[in-house]
């Protein structure tokens, strides 16, 4: 798919609120969410997988048809859903806090679900870089002001074992800014466990940079 014509480009679609995909959007995003954590979880007789999977062919069928560009979809455009509705993202919720010295930081919860299960009940790794990469680009144009910003490295360390399907703590927050250079840093924690941080890097990109 080609970006729209005219489009100011960055790589990014504008946070631009749209109402396509009406009333029902939310719950159709959801629903794929909950498909995913089938398609984990499962252990069904061979008739039923191919019932699933037949239906899941007709729901394919049924959406083709209306595949458009990331500039003109819903998707990560719906500013009234969790993660704009976008499916990709690990579900969380962050907001502004007052940190340190004065200096606004970014704190809120995340929920891994069955989908992102590794093994023996731990989410699997990149699921986590996900989620740091998710909370630190946010934390990065929120607490600067930033346009377009894009990630040029991230550094996970996995402290202990992350679990699904509980709400644990996250935050993040700018840690220098040099030039177009925004370093941050981001933890991940169960209570008072530190389950995993990060820190990366991020760049604000220039005008009409891909």
């Amino acid at each position: 798919m080609t970006s729209a014509p005219g489009h100011p480009g960055g790589g990014f679609t504008p946070p631009e609120p749209t109402a396509k995909g009406g009333p029902d959007y939310g719950r159709f995003i959801e629903t794929m969410r909950v498909l995913q954590d089938h398609a984990r979880a499962v252990d069904a007789p061979d008739e039923v997988i191919t019932r699933a999977a037949d239906a899941l062919a007709e729901v394919c069928d049924l959406l083709a048809p209306y595949d458009t560009d990331e500039w003109s979809s819903p998707s990560g455009r719906r500013l009234d859903l969790p993660t704009r509705g976008n499916l990709l993202p690990v579900p969380m919720q962050v907001h502004k806090v007052p940190g340190d010295g004065g200096v606004d930081r970014l704190a809120g919860w995340a929920r891994f679900r069955r989908f992102h299960l590794g093994r023996n009940g731990a989410v699997h790794g990149g699921a986590i870089a996900l989620l740091f990469d998710s909370v630190l680009g946010t934390a990065s144009w929120l607490l600067t002001g930033g346009p377009y910003q894009r990630t040029a490295y991230l550094h996970v360390n996995y402290r202990k074992i992350v679990p699904i399907e509980k709400e644990l703590q996250v935050q993040a927050g700018v840690s220098r800014v040099e030039g177009r250079k925004i370093f941050l840093e981001t933890r991940l924690c169960d209570g008072d466990t530190l389950l995993a941080d990060g820190e990366a890097l991020f760049v604000v990109l220039k005008p009409g940079q891909p």
